[in-house]
């Protein structure tokens, strides 16, 4: 999974969610620090809003933790969350309002992970080739090795 899929994965399931409490956000952190395995140089930036989950106290620490820095963005910023509103914005309109209503809650859970599985493995994207964004990824790795082989050869 991308990075913007797990930042999709976060808003859907933030919109999906009857609460979002520390827990459920710490949750999908560990989900994606086990599957991503991040550098702990503090390259890594965590941009959210200013949810209260988001700046609790465990939070925080667990982000420090993992070597990720923080980036709440500032009150009444518009942009703050550009990405993450357009993302929302096709999952309402490709998944929530096409295929409703729902019958449960677990029921938009599941589409919710089926649709983000799509979107990033799937989906084909005419500005990268074609190809689904988890591939020109996969792409983008090879080619930083590739490099990097090729300079200390």
């Amino acid at each position: 999974m991308t990075h913007a899929g797990y930042s999709a994965v976060a808003t859907t399931l933030h919109w999906v969610s009857s609460s979002m409490r520390t827990d459920f956000v710490l949750d999908a952190l560990e989900q994606a620090l086990y599957a991503r395995q991040p550098e702990r140089d503090s390259s890594l930036i965590h941009h959210s809003d200013r949810g209260s989950q988001y700046v609790s106290i465990r939070y925080s620490e667990r982000l420090a933790e993992a070597g990720i820095v923080p980036s709440v963005g500032s009150k009444g910023d518009s942009y703050d969350n550009a990405l993450a509103e357009t993302i929302n914005g096709l999952y309402k309109a490709e998944l929530i309002h096409r295929r409703g209503p729902w019958k449960t809650k677990e029921a938009v859970e599941l589409a919710t992970l089926e649709w983000v599985s799509w979107f990033n493995n799937h989906r084909l994207l005419e500005p990268i080739g074609y190809i689904p964004p988890a591939e020109a990824e996969a792409n983008y790795y090879k080619q930083l090795v590739s490099q990097a082989a090729t300079v200390a050869a």
